[in-house]
């Protein structure tokens, strides 16, 4: 039972992901998002970067509360926020923005188009006119994209 807690709360964060990007991030925490679209700093660490924060300090209280009360529900929730937020940070953080080298040349379509997709949001620098909010799940048309740019090259 504590394994489907754990993966139905990380299924879940996707779309809590996209509605805290969405209105929340380009919403009232624009002040500390915007540096992640607009690249106006010397820094490699970003304004942004807080949200680590904002979002580790919760999964860390639920699974220190679900500790405590002997390895209940909550310890499992903050689990999968947690393996969420690690998932996040390999893929947004070292795979798309490259912050560590790796997987540059990757030719695996779900990956590029992840990349696609998020390109595609960071198209837009202002708060406005924003799209793919999410984070794991790519929407079929940035598959699509990647497919039709490999048959034109054949």
């Amino acid at each position: 039972m504590n394994i489907l807690i754990v993966i139905a709360t990380f299924l879940l964060m996707e779309g809590f992901t996209w509605c805290t990007h969405k209105y929340v991030m380009h919403g009232f925490l624009w002040f500390l998002h915007r540096d992640h679209h607009d690249h106006a700093h010397d820094s490699k660490l970003e304004r942004n970067d807080y949200f680590f924060v904002i979002f580790a300090v919760p999964a860390f209280l639920l699974m220190y509360y679900g500790s405590v009360q002997g390895f209940n529900h909550w310890f499992y929730i903050g689990l999968g926020v947690t393996l969420y937020g690690f998932s996040y940070f390999f893929v947004h953080d070292i795979f798309i923005h490259q912050r560590v080298r790796f997987l540059r040349d990757t030719k695996n379509p779900y990956l590029l188009a992840i990349r696609r997709a998020h390109k595609q949001h960071h198209k837009h620098t202002g708060k406005e006119q924003g799209e793919c909010f999410g984070f794991l799940w790519v929407p079929i048309k940035y598959f699509k994209m990647y497919f039709r740019d490999k048959s034109s090259k054949i």
